[in-house]
């Protein structure tokens, strides 16, 4: 019997050679970790479809980011929960709401030492439940535009260093690279998510931050699921309208894209490890069926490994936790 010459086991002998030859690394510094913070509460509220993860109130707000700092992640991504919602989302753009008020209190309390990005959507903030301002039922893109350059600017104010807008509005980047620019706010960069598409995963997102569609869906505004050149396309026009990263989302059924948009785009390429991805992997792991520890590893490698510059992920505190252990 005659064998190959080639043998790629020779690679794999020892923990060190394998080290040695791994192509793909991971890092706390890779991570982005999302935090909910809600107005009008006095206690943590738990989430109940993502385990372990919670609304905070306010006045918790700097303990958790000091704990998010000591693990080594290097930033975080606020979504805020008004108490009063309306039809215009006024609450998002106030200057004294519950996202400005926590960035402000982030900024006063750790300075630099952690990148501040916000979530600029409406879909928390509106009656509707919808990421634009409706007219009847139908969203109108051009006033929603505004008034997401409106909340990126408010943001800017407050401190922030990064507005992450995600409503999927057509125009939002130049419309908000605008306005920033003319309110004096040229370092403030701009996080798009720009390939968002039109996903069941995001179901556990909406208990979480109360945002579910009061009417119809969202398939009007986000990228359909079957459409990869659509997203692409998508990616492009955000990176003509002044992206300084743009984002995949969700990042596992849509690992084709990450890598598309890293092979096709020389700008930081972010990936959102969405609330259904986590919670599937919580589900199964509480029944007993996995193990969680290896299968976050295995997920949030596969995501760097298809391309993404950073993760934002649910993930983010155990990931370090482990890495660092």
């Amino acid at each position: 019997m005659s064998f190959p010459t080639r043998r790629l086991r020779r690679l794999r002998t020892s923990s060190n050679m394998r080290k040695l030859l791994q192509e793909t690394t991971l890092s706390v510094e890779d991570f982005i970790c999302p935090v909910f913070v809600q107005e009008g509460i006095d206690t943590r509220v738990s989430v109940e479809a993502m385990s372990e993860i919670e609304r905070l109130p306010l006045d918790d707000v700097a303990d958790e980011i000091g704990t998010i700092s000591d693990l080594g992640i290097p930033a975080v991504m606020l979504f805020g929960i008004p108490e009063k919602k309306d039809d215009a989302g006024t609450a998002a753009f106030d200057d004294n709401g519950i996202v400005q008020k926590a960035i402000s209190q982030i900024r006063q309390n750790f300075g630099n030492k952690i990148v501040i990005m916000a979530d600029v959507c409406l879909c928390q903030y509106t009656t509707t439940g919808h990421c634009g301002i409706a007219n009847g039922e139908k969203i109108d893109n051009d006033l929603s535009i505004d008034t997401l350059a409106k909340i990126a600017t408010s943001q800017a104010r407050a401190g922030v260093d990064i507005v992450s807008p995600s409503a999927m509005m057509d125009g939002q980047v130049a419309t908000i690279r605008a306005a920033l620019d003319k309110e004096g706010f040229g370092d403030v960069s701009i996080m798009s998510h720009s390939a968002k598409h039109r996903s069941s995963f995001y179901a556990p997102f909406r208990n979480a931050a109360e945002c579910a569609p009061k009417f119809g869906d969202r398939k009007t505004y986000q990228v359909p699921f079957t459409n990869p050149r659509e997203a692409i396309r998508e990616v492009e026009s955000d990176i003509e309208e002044g992206a300084d990263i743009v984002m995949i989302k969700p990042a596992l059924a849509y690992l084709d894209l990450i890598a598309k948009a890293r092979d096709k785009f020389d700008v930081p390429v972010a990936a959102y490890n969405v609330s259904g991805e986590y919670a599937l992997v919580k589900g199964a792991a509480m029944q007993g069926w996995i193990n969680e520890k290896d299968i976050i590893t295995e997920i949030l490698y596969s995501i760097k490994r298809a391309g993404a510059d950073m993760i934002v992920t649910y993930f983010a505190k155990p990931a370090a936790r482990h890495l660092q252990s």
